[in-house]
């Protein structure tokens, strides 16, 4: 099978830092693959280069088998809205609205029309257990709230990939399985690939195989899950 996501000889310096030395990684439709490593090892930066959110000096990155990486931003911005769901670390909402209207974005920004967003939403935050609080405004929930609406808005529009990082870093065990299952249900039902980056052990555990990153290279062969 090939894959629906692959960055190639990846390379991206900041000044005189090698953020990203040559990496190689390829996630496969249905598939969830955990990118580990220390701090400052370039995991979020290759998500970033993934998501089409940096360019990276070298290398190539291919959604679909199309070559993404040196589109202009605004084609890499459609790219992102329609096929990519993306979770940052601080959750990334717009605080000015209620945590429906954050979650439907994706999809009123792909023209969906206003009734089957707002009940595509609300389906998805009660999937997450966040649908008591779906009419308040991500200043009047807490931390945990937010991130799973966050989850919630990368989810609802059942993109090919979904790029997490540290998605259950603001959450307790409970809540941290429920989105973690959320991501293995929606690789399994729609085929949407999953690549998660973490330092915890128990939430790489949902991955088919993990790929090691340190100082910016990929320094151990991708490994499998039992």
């Amino acid at each position: 099978m090939s894959a629906v996501l692959a960055g190639q000889g990846l390379r991206l310096d900041f000044g005189a830092t090698k953020v990203l030395r040559g990496v190689d990684v390829a996630v496969e439709a249905g598939e969830i693959v955990a990118v580990m490593g220390p701090s400052g090892s370039g995991k979020s930066t290759l998500l970033h280069v993934l998501a089409g959110l940096l360019r990276p000096d070298s290398g190539t990155v291919e959604l679909a088998g199309e070559r993404i990486d040196h589109l202009p931003e605004k084609h890499r911005s459609e790219i992102r809205l329609r096929r990519l769901g993306f979770v940052f670390q601080s959750g990334d909402l717009v605080p000015e609205l209620t945590l429906v209207e954050n979650v439907e974005l994706p999809l009123r920004l792909t023209g969906h029309r206003p009734a089957p967003a707002r009940s595509g939403a609300l389906a998805m935050l009660e999937r997450l257990g966040v649908g008591e609080v779906a009419h308040r405004r991500v200043n009047a929930v807490s931390g945990g709230q937010a991130q799973r609406a966050a989850v919630a808005r990368a989810l609802v529009h059942e993109p090919s990939v979904v790029l997490a990082d540290e998605p259950t870093g603001a959450l307790d065990s409970v809540s941290g399985e429920v989105v973690l299952e959320s991501f293995v249900d929606l690789a399994r039902q729609s085929g949407t690939a999953v690549i998660l980056v973490t330092h915890d052990l128990k939430v790489a555990s949902y991955a088919q195989r993990d790929i090691q990153l340190r100082d910016g290279a990929v320094v151990a062969p991708t490994g499998t899950f039992a």
